[in-house]
């Protein structure tokens, strides 16, 4: 089993993030570190890379060399938010989905490879009677990406790319998924089962045998 220091998360500074620098299920499960930091850290026993939806793009452009060869050391890296400057690997600028009715925002679980088992896609669709909260566009795919959520006509708004690099890249163009939980409705158990998938996508790269 990979161990909390093998998983690290960049902690993007913004006040959105102060409640995830003391919760437990945090702490418990992975290390946080400064995003400015990336650089300096020694990466070579950190097996999954969590990048959240505020952090500094222009940052890890400028490290987008590091990023690569991270993903090419078989490891993986979780990105969540709206890319708009080249730095992920395979990954395309977030395209922003254009409504006229809030039902525009409905998604649908393609596959749940165990992320979104149990989860109710209205539950991710709307929060407090609001659409959007989870996603409101999409990037996108890669070849042969295996899509797992998508809005009406089809946009892929999670998927996983095994192809582009050695590694594994989950990319979600939405709000962080590491971060659903206390909602009291079926989402709570995305964080969770995310965590699972992490574990063994991680196992799955050591053995050399991707999960597909």
């Amino acid at each position: 089993m990979t161990t909390k220091e093998e998983i690290l998360i960049l902690d993007p500074g913004n006040a959105f993030g102060l409640e995830r620098r003391t919760n437990p299920f945090i702490n418990d499960n992975m290390t946080l570190i400064d995003q400015y930091d990336l650089d300096k850290t020694d990466l070579s026993s950190i097996q999954a890379l969590i990048i959240p939806e505020f952090v500094d793009q222009r940052f890890l452009a400028i490290h987008k060399g590091l990023i690569e060869q991270f993903l090419n050391d078989e490891k993986l890296i979780v990105f969540c938010g709206h890319l708009y400057i080249d730095w992920l690997p395979g990954a395309s600028h977030f395209i922003p989905k254009t409504i006229n009715h809030h039902s525009d925002y409905a998604l649908t679980i393609i596959k749940d490879q165990g992320i979104f088992a149990g989860v109710d896609p209205d539950d991710m669709t709307y929060n407090k009677g609001v659409s959007g909260f989870f996603a409101r566009g999409h990037h996108p795919i890669p070849t042969d990406a295996e899509v797992l959520v998508t809005l009406p006509n089809n946009e892929p708004v999670t998927y996983i790319d095994r192809n582009t690099t050695k590694g594994t890249i989950l990319a979600h163009a939405g709000k962080d998924l590491i971060w659903y939980y206390k909602q009291n409705k079926t989402t709570d158990r995305i964080s969770e089962q995310l965590l699972q998938w992490i574990h063994s996508e991680i196992n799955a790269l050591h053995q050399g045998s991707k999960n597909i």
